[in-house]
């Protein structure tokens, strides 16, 4: 009897004994998981493709009628412009986590939309001469 207690505790031990035992990690693994490019990728990408989306609908929506255009322009000058730093997908936020300058990207849509503002006011004064002919 006592044969298989032994038997059954020294297997026992064998089951649990790295159980308890520490993992053993090298400080490079430990801290790639701190690097932008290891755990959070994905998140970047992600916060990159609604960055891209707010700058697509700004620049398309820029000089339009239409009156869903006008909205979503106005939806993403207000995210664009705001300095709000408060919930993790702000503009402020992303641009901090993509390494980019949000006053440089804003001063550069500023400058875009000025340019732009010529051209635009030119396709609408020869659109109703050309719609007439």
């Amino acid at each position: 009897m006592q044969g298989k207690m032994r038997t059954r505790t020294s297997a026992m031990q064998d089951r649990s004994g790295g159980l308890f035992e520490p993992d053993v990690l090298l400080p490079g693994q430990f801290f790639s998981f701190f690097r932008k490019e290891a755990g959070f990728d994905r998140e970047r990408r992600l916060m990159l493709a609604v960055l891209e989306d707010a700058i697509d609908c700004y620049q398309k929506y820029a000089h339009t009628n239409d009156l869903r255009g006008r909205q979503l322009f106005a939806e993403s000058v207000d995210w664009i412009m705001s300095p709000d730093k408060r919930w993790l997908f702000s503009f402020e936020n992303i641009c901090q986590i993509v390494d980019m300058n949000p006053d440089y990207i804003r001063q550069g849509l500023k400058r875009w939309r000025a340019q732009h503002a010529e051209a635009a006011a030119l396709a609408v004064a020869v659109t109703p001469a050309s719609a007439s002919a």
